[in-house]
């Protein structure tokens, strides 16, 4: 409203300068009667009537000529000012259409884009634009919005990141209870004295199966998540490794063993769920006993797992980290070729190294290297 008043009073204020310019000297336009008296008067004292009327003429003829130079310079002037006032009132009206485009319509296509960002889920690109415009307050609202659908959509994204990680914890540390129980069941099926106890212990056997079952499919369902399982590295004894390692070991088959005294950088629920992963892969293609060495090297806490089986064919080293790949000997195990590559995606988020090789054919079976950062 402001700019539009002052466009006016320009215009206006140009027009009047214009009408002063051209019409400041009107009385140029008319005769000189004053002029034409003393001529007739001196005409009339003369005593040669060619000679008054040559005076006349003369005078008559200056007028004349007087006038039409004015007239002559007042057209000038008012084309002058004509050309004045159009093209001041096309530059005005360019400055006019200017500022639409600028306060108005360029707003209105960022507004445009900004919603084909918006509907594309793209919430990182902010709303560019003058908050003091026309229309500032206005997409300041919009860019508001923006950022609130952004903080909505992180803790979205933050909160499902916390379920799956949470299912997929949940579901992998839920399998070595099974797995025990399993175990357990195995064992007490040896000692069983009647038919009764037998199949009431294959009940069992077939439900902890069963939620075995379940707790895999649960776990299958997270699987294109894992990686942002949350592993929070931390200082830690090395004292705490027995007790992980031994949890681990629910077949008893693990012979003793010691940890050099250090400080470790490690989660013990990630590493926990490492030593898991091992020891069970070893019960389920080995069976073998156990046996576990370590040491310092530089600056690591090398932790060496070996059992006595048939090993890995060379060719598929390379492979077992890799994420649902599966060996040879794995055609009727259970299983999704998982269990390596959580380890290994977990011990390097550790500052950790983790390797396997099998061992000389003397000796015969299959070793797993755990390397943990020394503090």
């Amino acid at each position: 409203m402001k700019k539009i008043l002052i466009f006016i009073i320009g215009i206006s204020v140009i027009i009047l300068c214009s009408m002063w310019l051209i019409f400041r000297d009107s009385s140029d336009l008319s005769p000189d009667i004053v002029a034409i008296n003393d001529s007739v008067a001196v005409a009339l004292q003369s005593d040669s009537h060619s000679d008054a009327m040559e005076i006349l003429t003369n005078t008559l003829e200056q007028e004349y000529e007087r006038m039409d130079s004015a007239r002559r310079n007042r057209d000038v002037r008012l084309i002058i000012s004509l050309c004045i006032i159009v093209v001041t009132i096309t530059v005005i009206a360019i400055c006019g259409l200017v500022h639409i485009d600028r306060t108005i319509l360029r707003p209105f296509q960022k507004l445009q884009g900004f919603a084909k960002n918006v509907a594309a889920g793209n919430l990182d690109i902010p709303l560019e634009m003058d908050k003091a415009g026309s229309f500032g307050a206005f997409t300041e609202s919009f860019d508001l919005m923006r950022e609130e659908l952004k903080r909505a959509r992180e803790n979205e994204r933050a909160a499902d990141r916390s379920k799956k990680e949470l299912v997929a914890s949940l579901s992998h540390d839920i399998k070595t209870p099974i797995a025990s129980i399993k175990a357990t069941v195995e064992l007490m099926l040896v000692s069983a004295d009647n038919e009764k106890e037998h199949k009431q212990l294959n009940q069992i056997n077939a439900k902890a199966e069963q939620i075995n079952t379940l707790i895999t499919d649960m776990f299958h369902s997270t699987l294109h998540d894992l990686e942002e399982l949350n592993v929070t590295p931390a200082e830690i004894h090395s004292t705490e490794l027995p007790d992980i390692i031994m949890n681990a070991d629910y077949k008893n088959k693990l012979a003793p063993f010691e940890i050099p005294d250090c400080i470790i950088i490690a989660d013990l629920v990630r590493l926990q769920q490492i030593f898991d992963n091992i020891i069970g892969n070893s019960y389920k293609y080995a069976d073998t006993e156990m046996r576990i060495t370590s040491r310092i090297d530089s600056k690591y806490l090398v932790v060496e797992i070996v059992d006595f089986g048939n090993g890995v064919p060379e060719d598929e080293l390379p492979l077992l980290a890799q994420k649902f790949y599966r060996g040879k000997n794995a055609t009727d195990k259970s299983g999704y070729g998982l269990g390596l590559y959580i380890s290994s995606y977990m011990i390097s988020k550790m500052s950790g190294e983790i390797a396997y090789k099998n061992n000389d054919a003397d000796n015969g079976g299959f070793t797993v290297t755990i390397r943990l950062r020394l503090a």
